[in-house]
């Protein structure tokens, strides 16, 4: 048995941004994201290889969350699409009418919902597959246990490739962050550190906190140590806070049991009548298992 937990945003901003054709509800209100979510849900469902039997999909919902409160400069809604905006409510409910488990942050952001799911269940499940590539989430990876699912490069992200691809393991995936930034959550980074040098001190000191503060005690293939290492110390309260930003909260009160996770088929008449709502009727035909 596995555990399926998507990154609806990631999903919702993938499809609004892909190739697909326009698409308008029949009211003409933008709807491609909202549908093009609902084709790569089915897509996933009733996949063979990918045998889903447990699945919840997290929004942000909206994109504000309690990071905002910590840093000013973290990521908002400033600067998406207003037609993508105004599709999140929409996508929610495609979710849900494919008998998807929908959880909606507010307060906390959609990663701190995966990062809880597979915290909680991934010792009752075969495997967790957490699907989408950000970076942030490969402080989630178990070994094999718990893995991130790339569906648009077709790839599997275990422990090993965390470590392969990050230069760290899954435990200093905040620390590397907090030091080279992420573009996409606004978190700057400190200046000069670029995901080599980070990663060559945390595998060897695990957490920002524990890189020596003394050049001399750095390996001695980084650049520059003497000057990072004065720009670090100058600027360790921001590098924490920049930690702070980029570690998942593994405890949302999430109500549903594993159980409640359970896909059971398509719901025929909830689906059917979301296809009308939305002009979607060459979606109607896909499902190939509904609820009995």
């Amino acid at each position: 048995m596995r555990l399926h937990l998507v990154d609806g945003t990631y999903e919702l901003f993938r499809a609004h941004f892909s190739k697909r054709p326009p698409h308008a509800a029949p009211d003409g209100r933008d709807a491609k994201a909202t549908v093009g979510l609902a084709a790569s849900m089915l897509a996933l469902l009733h996949d063979e290889e990918e045998r889903v039997s447990h699945v919840a999909v997290a929004f942000d919902n909206p994109i504000r969350s309690v990071r905002n409160d910590w840093f000013p400069g973290y990521k908002t809604d400033e600067g998406v699409p207003p037609e993508l905006l105004a599709q999140f409510d929409g996508a929610e409910d495609a979710a849900r009418a494919l008998g998807m488990t929908v959880w909606r942050m507010d307060r906390y952001e959609a990663d701190d919902a995966l990062a809880t799911g597979a915290a909680r269940w991934q010792g009752e499940v075969e495997q967790v597959r957490i699907l989408t590539p950000d970076k942030d989430l490969g402080q989630s990876v178990r070994g094999q246990r718990v893995v991130q699912v790339d569906r648009l490069r077709n790839r599997v992200i275990d422990e090993d490739d965390v470590l392969r691809r990050r230069g760290v393991g899954p435990a200093s995936v905040p620390d590397w962050l907090a030091l080279v930034g992420d573009a996409a959550d606004g978190i700057p980074g400190i200046p000069g550190f670029g995901e080599k040098t980070a990663a060559a001190l945390l595998r060897v000191h695990l957490h920002v906190e524990s890189i020596p503060a003394r050049a001399a005690a750095w390996p001695r293939d980084i650049r520059s140590a003497d000057r990072l290492a004065a720009t670090l110390a100058a600027r360790m309260e921001d590098a924490l806070l920049y930690r702070k930003l980029a570690t998942l909260i593994e405890d949302v009160p999430l109500p549903e049991t594993l159980d409640d996770l359970a896909w059971r088929g398509v719901p025929r008449p909830a689906f059917e009548s979301w296809c009308e709502r939305l002009g979607a009727r060459d979606l109607r035909a896909r499902p190939r298992r509904w609820v009995e």
